[in-house]
């Protein structure tokens, strides 16, 4: 198995957003590590890999929360993306009750430590730097520089395509 370290490649700059990252870098090194000290006992796997699932939905809901209060469309490609991930780790969770099998789950731990640093360089990368151009402030949820009221929501991934 192979697991993500939190490193300043990751950082962002916006604090929100950058903590949830680094409890999410944090649980998915828990979750490979309780998978490597106890690769069959689903008992000990569960409780961790369940942490971690509601820590990813109420992550992805914040991001969320973010982009609607910007002008992202509701089905933007990046919460498409978020939706896409959160699906798979639902299913590994039904998958690993159902059949007592931790096989799915272990090999979930690398792909989303291949797919977060992406996602972050690419798609929360773009969201800061739409939050920064607003003056968006999360905390407060007020824009110094609010997008004009004719304005388009924006449904792109920061591209021409949502292939990625």
């Amino acid at each position: 198995m192979t697991s993500l370290s939190w490193t300043e490649e990751l950082t962002l700059h916006q604090p929100q957003i950058d903590q949830t990252h680094q409890e999410f870098v944090d649980l998915l090194d828990e979750l490979d590590r309780t998978l490597k000290n106890a690769p069959n006992d689903c008992n000990s796997a569960l409780p961790v890999y369940r942490r971690f699932l509601e820590h990813t939905e109420a992550h992805f809901a914040m991001e969320e929360g973010f982009m609607a209060a910007t002008g992202f469309a509701a089905d933007n490609c990046h919460s498409k993306q978020h939706a896409m991930v959160l699906d798979v780790m639902r299913q590994v969770m039904a998958h690993t009750l159902a059949e007592q099998d931790l096989e799915p789950m272990r090999n979930l731990v690398p792909e989303l430590a291949n797919w977060l640093p992406a996602h972050v360089d690419m798609m929360d990368a773009a969201l800061v730097f739409h939050m920064n151009q607003l003056g968006f402030d999360p905390v407060t949820g007020t824009m110094s520089h609010a997008p004009a009221p004719a304005a388009e929501a924006i449904s792109s991934c920061g591209s021409n395509s949502c292939s990625s």
